[in-house]
């Protein structure tokens, strides 16, 4: 800071004040975002198990039940969901769930299939191929456009196109905690245990049943998982911000301590040259 006047240090002090303003109010919006986001991953939940529950009870009440659905095939082509922010400022959020996803793709034959504005930019400027960019802005997506892609990908499951679907998302533990996660969608694993009996009765059949059931459980989980990584995001946001508003905070506290010093400095050297010349 040697060589530096004390108005050059004020205005560096206005500018890091400026900037925690702007960090503290992202750093709220973020924490606000983060309550509602938690709430949907709550409110998501039920939903989900009640499907996961019956599925499973389909599967392991019959001992001769068969659906595309649960054969495992030769993987030729894989096709990744991947679900990632649409602004950065979010920490590690981005970056981790991307370089996940990617080390998992270089040795596959895969199609990826963008949710959010960075993961399109990520996976176009590596020119992968890219299923459809419609979905952009990961904000923007509603639970009827989670079932409206669980119910493509299903019939494109079936007729061949893929031999296996896998999301990437980022999985909500606390505030102070999240991880990026890959989960296969289809084909979906059976049990090894024993076939259970089961007192339900399905019409107008298992196999039916199950068929009509498998892509509203697929879009039960993309809309889970989205609501996880929206968490997730503001979680990570509200941290980084918190993070960035500390800092600022010390390089106020230590322009204003160099800014004292060289005011003092000031001073003395006008006094020393004032006794001088007297």
């Amino acid at each position: 800071m040697a060589g530096v006047s004390t108005k050059e240090i004020k205005n560096r002090i206005r500018s890091m004040e400026s900037t925690k303003q702007i960090t503290k109010a992202m750093e709220m919006v973020a924490a606000s975002k983060l309550r509602h986001a938690q709430a949907r991953v709550t409110n998501s939940r039920p939903y989900f198990e009640i499907l996961h529950a019956t599925i499973i009870d389909i599967v392991d009440s019959n001992s001769d039940f068969s659906s595309p659905y649960l054969v495992k095939r030769d993987v030729k082509k894989s096709l990744y969901i991947v679900i990632a922010g649409d602004r950065g400022l979010a920490g590690g959020y981005n970056s981790n769930i991307l370089k996940l996803v990617e080390s998992e793709l270089s040795d596959k034959n895969a199609v990826v299939l963008p949710i959010g504005k960075k993961a399109l930019d990520f996976f176009r400027s590596r020119k992968t191929e890219l299923l459809t960019e419609m979905y952009a802005e990961a904000a923007a997506i509603s639970i009827g456009d989670c079932f409206s892609i669980a119910k493509q990908l299903s019939k494109a499951y079936c007729n061949g196109e893929f031999d296996e679907i896998i999301i990437g998302y980022t999985d909500f533990i606390s505030v102070l905690s999240q991880s990026p996660a890959t989960l296969r969608l289809l084909p979906m694993l059976q049990s090894a245990g024993e076939k259970k009996h089961s007192d339900i009765v399905y019409e107008p059949g298992c196999e039916e049943v199950f068929a009509a059931i498998v892509p509203e459980y697929l879009g039960g989980i993309l809309y889970g998982a989205l609501c996880e990584s929206r968490a997730a995001e503001q979680a990570a946001r509200r941290t980084a911000m918190d993070a960035a508003t500390q800092n600022a905070e010390e390089m106020i506290a230590d322009l204003s301590l160099k800014f004292n010093q060289a005011r003092q400095a000031a001073i003395t050297q006008e006094i020393t040259e004032i006794v001088a010349g007297s």
